[in-house]
């Protein structure tokens, strides 16, 4: 209690930055010296829990805001317009990339025939190892049309991510909502060092895959009315997919391989949410998309040619 008690003083928006180391040492040394020389122990807890409830007021009172002077990677925010089962998108980010700190923004508005969604898949990129990974979903339109939506943390401009950071309202919470073109090249072939992408097709019913899409969309609008804030732990981009799924009867449990990022491939194969017919470590090899992305760079069929070889996925009405 008093670690995480000096923590939201230390990533406190509501102190001048130069205060909070100094407010955070002083809240640890002065809960811990109670409890070393106060003779009352009960009254000493007491005032120790009464101090952090004070805190936690305090921390879920901070606002979380769409008005800031964001990075230009999420200047804007995606939503939606619903009419019928046609579901226009608007700003949809698909950028040109030189590099990956220079790139033409380029912000779209597309419409998608809900009848015509037919495939779900993980996208799971990795950059430092098997544990952790950053997950993505891309829906599938007729086999040609492809909309990836990845979230992330809506950082402002000369702002870093800090996983401890994520803990403490300290980012909103943002959907990035993107061409395959944009998300998944700017990762293969623009960023330096260059991340691993896997893409893994999904198996399940269409009308559950429907309902999550849908999920998403009133996410994304729910932002742009009320912006929220960004947890490392319960709304991080894995945390977050699976929660989106829990409107189906069939949505997964929760599982430390859902905590640990990189291992939700592992968990959706081992609930055969995946092809089944090869063992995994062949699934996996079949899935790395790098090569076929080089390779593809920027024709406009880049979602169809990153799929190449790919097990086609078992979907039902």
């Amino acid at each position: 209690m008093t670690i995480w008690g000096a923590a939201m003083l230390y990533f406190s928006p509501l102190l001048a930055e130069s205060w909070r180391p100094l407010a955070a040492g002083a809240y640890a040394a002065i809960t811990l010296l109670a409890f070393l020389f106060l003779p009352r122990r009960r009254r000493t807890l007491l005032g120790s829990v009464v101090a952090f409830a004070v805190l936690v007021v305090l921390y879920f009172q901070i606002p979380a805001s769409n008005d800031r002077d964001w990075e230009a990677e999420v200047a804007n925010l995606p939503y939606a317009t619903i009419n019928g089962d046609r579901i226009t998108i608007h700003n949809i980010r698909n950028f040109e990339y030189r590099s990956e700190s220079d790139f033409d923004p380029r912000w779209e508005t597309r419409t998608y025939d809900l009848n015509k969604l037919d495939s779900g898949d993980i996208i799971a990129v990795y950059w430092a190892g098997k544990a952790i990974a950053h997950v993505m979903v891309s829906f599938g339109f007729a086999g040609k049309d492809y909309l990836t939506v990845s979230i992330e943390t809506r950082k402002e401009k000369g702002e870093s991510y800090s996983t401890l950071a994520g803990f403490f309202r300290q980012y909103e919470l943002y959907y990035v909502v993107a061409d395959e073109r944009d998300v998944v090249r700017v990762r293969t072939t623009y960023r330096q060092p260059q991340e691993d992408v896997y893409i893994y097709r999904v198996n399940g019913p269409l009308k559950n895959l429907r309902r999550v899409f849908l999920d998403y969309i009133q996410s994304m609008n729910d932002l742009r009315e009320r912006p929220s804030y960004y947890n490392t732990l319960t709304t991080n981009c894995t945390t977050s997919i699976l929660f989106h799924t829990r409107m189906n009867p069939e949505s997964p449990p929760m599982s430390w391989k859902v905590l640990l990022s990189g291992y939700l491939p592992d968990y959706l194969y081992d609930l055969g949410r995946l092809d089944t017919a090869r063992p995994f470590a062949e699934l996996e090899k079949l899935s790395l998309v790098n090569g076929r992305a080089h390779a593809a760079d920027r024709d406009p069929a880049f979602s169809q040619r990153i799929r190449e070889g790919l097990p086609n996925p078992r979907v039902m009405p």
